[in-house]
């Protein structure tokens, strides 16, 4: 499902940001300074849609009006704002309750979209697999429920699939069913979809290969990174939120060990609860990770503010504990100023990178290599049919083969390898210690 309350291609849009005086994200930077970087961010969320930013308006109050967010007189002016920009869209860089929302548009006389709403949209136009598109549907879904007063329109152009109305019933009680039957059928796709990904882990894990997940905020170079360690192709792209669909490759370190490496969605600033919760089965992948990569774009100005909003998205995953190496990418856009006094300083204990140029990253694998917890290796032997090359690729991959020999149909050898591995080898009758 796609929700009728999104960006149509190339359409033009006028932005609005609000900004309270008695607060500021960054120390040491005043609330209007840091309200534009906002508003430059919201635009790349804008253009990452599909939409033309036409303008911008901002503001500075002492507190958010309950009623309208910005008062009044200033919805007075965007209204004249988006005519003269001859924007039909106004998009607001906050999250508006449904009474807001209602009453905005009134005032302004244009469609009125929120942050979520914005997110939402660039969610379903990046989805892929089933999994991704059910995931963006509850969300939109989730989010349409409360804002269903005065929104018969909208709601009509959901298409069908939701279901019909039954006789005698309010339309607007006949919606809301409609539409918490639609979430229940779409939560119960969701979870047959994280059963098989389950599966699918736990097949991996027959396989003793430790887990290392890409983190990071949208457009911070992960997907890129990915492609650069692992030789794989998966989509990059300069807009926001390319990746929303986990993949997993495996990555040779430096010591001859073998690792699964999987790339994930960005995370965003005031990203909602109700969003995070949709993406439960794609962060999963991060979840199960042995270490966390957390990918920086040591380029952006707020490069730090985007750290503690990762932080802050990693402790609401309880990954707050798990080890974790800061890579700071994008190092080919800094000046060679800018490079130097990184470097001098030792860059805060992270690994400086250039994914798109491959600069760094013999680095980053030896401390991947050393921050990977440790796993006793023992002596086993193996007996394996010819046959059963991938048992043979397996202990080469993982161990260190001592000796072998051929004897009729079998191959006989003596190797080291990880103790999962030597115990994955004996329930299989394939080993015993050596």
């Amino acid at each position: 499902m796609k929700s009728s309350q999104t960006v149509d291609h190339s359409e033009r849009v006028l932005l609005v940001g609000v900004g309270i005086k008695r607060s500021s994200r960054v120390p040491g930077v005043d609330v209007a300074s840091a309200e534009r970087e906002m508003l430059e961010e919201l635009a790349e969320l804008a253009r990452s849609a599909g939409a033309v930013v036409a303008g911008m308006v901002f503001q500075i109050r002492e507190a958010l009006d309950p009623a309208t967010l910005v008062g009044r007189g200033k919805l007075e002016e965007i209204k004249i704002e988006a005519a003269l920009h001859k924007a039909p869209v106004v998009i607001f860089d906050r999250n508006l309750s449904p009474g807001q929302q209602r009453n905005i548009e009134k005032a302004v006389d244009c469609r009125v979209l929120d942050r979520t709403q914005l997110i939402l949209d660039i969610f379903a136009r990046h989805a892929r697999t089933r999994e991704g598109m059910l995931q963006v549907e509850l969300a939109q879904l989730n989010y349409l429920l409360p804002r269903l007063a005065g929104s018969s329109e909208q709601l009509s152009r959901l298409g069908g699939g939701i279901g019909t109305r039954g006789p005698g019933e309010q339309k607007l009680e006949t919606d809301r069913r409609r539409i918490r039957d639609r979430i229940s059928k779409v939560k119960k796709e969701i979870e047959m979809v994280r059963r098989r990904r389950q599966v699918q882990r736990t097949a991996r894990r027959e396989v003793p290969l430790a887990s290392v997940a890409l983190v990071g905020y949208t457009n911070a170079g992960k997907s890129t990174l990915f492609n650069a360690l692992t030789s794989a192709h998966v989509l990059t792209s300069p807009r926001m939120f390319a990746t929303l669909d986990p993949t997993v490759r495996a990555v040779a370190l430096p010591s001859g060990h073998r690792v699964l490496l999987s790339d994930t969605v960005g995370f965003i600033r005031d990203l909602p609860p109700g969003l995070i919760a949709a993406f439960r089965a794609t962060l999963e992948e991060a979840q199960e990770a042995a270490l966390v990569l957390h990918v920086s774009d040591i380029s952006d100005p707020a490069h730090a503010e985007q750290d503690a909003e990762v932080v802050k998205v990693l402790g609401e995953l309880d990954l707050a504990e798990r080890p974790r190496i800061h890579v700071c990418n994008k190092a080919d856009r800094l000046s060679d100023e800018q490079a130097a006094a990184l470097a001098s300083n030792g860059c805060g204990g992270a690994t400086l990178v250039s994914a798109l140029r491959g600069t760094g990253l013999g680095e980053l694998l030896r401390r991947i290599d050393e921050a990977l917890p440790g796993e006793p290796r023992v002596r086993v032997r193996v007996r394996l049919p010819l046959a059963d090359g991938r048992t043979l690729a397996l202990v080469h991959a993982q161990g260190r083969v001592l000796s072998s020999e051929v004897r009729g149909a079998q191959l006989w050898l003596e190797a080291e390898v990880p103790s999962a591995l030597a115990r994955q080898l004996s329930r299989s009758g394939r080993g015993s210690p050596g």
